[in-house]
């Protein structure tokens, strides 16, 4: 097993949280309103993410008998879908207290800020939903997310891999430093594209039912509403936020992995050398 990547995954999760997190409130409204437990957990979850798919891509290759030879696409496609819908189990707490958190701002705003915040404070949170809703209520929205960050992480990483081959070189066999922020920020604006109209989905799941009745009656119920009333462009209307704050984001994140990853692996002659050349 490759631990390294499951550690270095994490620090460039948290590098990636302090260059996104602003835009990213900005996209349900807020700013820093929030922040704490999303910090806590996206340690975790990156770390799920890179350390699935890197076991993934290992195992992949040991599978067709190839253990030393580079992956296939598929074999990279397959790998981020893994860890895509790995972390929805770590995530999915820590996300539904972020939204809540960030919508609760705007709910204040709209009354004058004279409403009483029903959070006191991302731990208020969490413990109101798992009383109020039980421990359910902290996976709202899952399926959502599952949806979204399966085929996100799938298209990331393959995207990822497929830039830095076509700027590399022939004959190297690692990327330099400029590739890798590319490839980077085009990566996560091309998982983004995929996701964003599963996130539309997922935020309003789980702001259903928090400060008034239940809109939804369920997962397939919220697409068809929300496309009935609102129409089919609405899935994509935080596109342009979420490109504009993933660029930065996963050009920070690919630096500080491949950066990590290659101290922390072992012999500069082994098959686990950093990827990213000086050059």
């Amino acid at each position: 097993m490759h631990i390294a990547d499951f550690v270095s995954g994490s620090l460039a999760g948290a590098c990636g949280v302090a260059v996104g997190y602003p835009l990213d409130t900005v996209k349900v409204h807020g700013f820093f309103k929030g922040m704490l437990l999303p910090v806590t957990t996206i340690s975790m979850t990156s770390s799920v993410v890179f350390g699935t798919y890197r076991n993934c891509l290992q195992c992949l290759k040991q599978a067709r008998g190839d253990a030393h030879g580079p992956n296939t696409k598929l074999e990279v496609f397959l790998s981020g879908l893994a860890g895509g819908i790995m972390q929805t189990s770590v995530m999915s707490p820590g996300d539904i207290v972020k939204v809540r958190l960030q919508c609760q701002t705007e709910s204040m705003r709209r009354g004058g800020g004279s409403a009483k915040p029903k959070y006191r404070g991302p731990i208020h949170c969490l413990l109101s939903i798992v009383r109020e809703e039980g421990v359910r209520g902290l996976y709202r929205g899952a399926a959502a997310l599952m949806l979204r960050d399966g085929p996100s992480f799938a298209t990331y990483f393959l995207t990822y891999s497929s830039v830095c081959d076509w700027l590399t070189k022939s004959g190297n066999e690692k990327p330099a430093w400029s590739v890798v922020m590319l490839a980077g920020g085009v990566a996560g604006m091309a998982g983004w594209t995929v996701g964003t109209p599963m996130d539309v989905i997922k935020a309003r799941l789980q702001m259903d039912g928090a400060r008034e009745r239940k809109r939804y009656r369920g997962f397939f119920h919220c697409i068809t509403e929300t496309a009935r009333t609102e129409g089919p462009a609405v899935f994509f209307r935080s596109l342009g936020i979420n490109c504009l704050r993933a660029f930065p984001v996963n050009m920070v994140v690919f630096v500080m992995y491949e950066l990590l990853t290659g101290l922390l692996r072992a012999t500069p002659d082994s098959m686990d050398t950093p990827r990213v050349g000086l050059e």
